[in-house]
């Protein structure tokens, strides 16, 4: 039923938009009834919000370059490129919508930990320096969400690159978690 569900909403996003999207339109395509929807979901802005986080669940762990800077990099201009895209941007905004339960929030923030984290390990497995995945998260992704979402524009990938890079200066040793 979830994926029905799902599917449907996908669907009709891309035929009707956002503006004319109801419950009972949804439940029509999905073949179940407007209160199954509600009984699960709660509301609209809710199922925008879980189908938001299922696109945004990251399907495969970032990219091996062999070295922390070059995995964080690519990895920071890759979510600046999504997360900046109008799909992108319109699912987060559907993530944040839905403030009366703020699990869908945790889980994005969670996504990027384990993406983050898989890069910290490897570069730690490597003898690399590197930072907490707290450090990259408060210095890289924060500011490009803010950017994304508040910004008049996207900042350019060269933005991101600088964001990464004054996370990486001066890391010793002595910092490997």
């Amino acid at each position: 039923m979830q994926s029905a569900v799902h599917d449907a909403t996908r669907e009709l996003l891309a035929e009707v938009g956002r503006a004319e999207l109801t419950v009972p339109m949804i439940a029509a395509r999905a073949g179940v009834t407007s209160s199954t929807i509600y009984r699960r979901w709660g509301d609209l802005r809710q199922l925008l919000s879980d189908v938001a986080v299922e696109r945004l669940r990251p399907e495969t762990p970032p990219e091996d370059t062999g070295s922390l800077r070059t995995d964080l990099l690519r990895w920071a201009e890759q979510y600046l490129e999504e997360s900046g895209s109008p799909t992108g941007k319109a699912y987060l905004l559907d993530v944040l919508a839905a403030n009366a339960d703020p699990s869908n929030q945790f889980q994005c923030s969670r996504f990027n930990q384990r993406q983050i984290g898989h890069i910290v390990d490897r570069a730690i497995a490597r003898g690399e320096p590197a930072p907490e995945v707290d450090t990259v998260l408060d210095h890289v992704v924060a500011p490009t969400i803010y950017r994304i979402l508040f910004g008049t524009e996207l900042p350019p990938v060269e933005w991101v690159r600088g964001l990464v890079s004054s996370v990486l200066e001066g890391l010793t040793v002595k910092e490997v978690r």
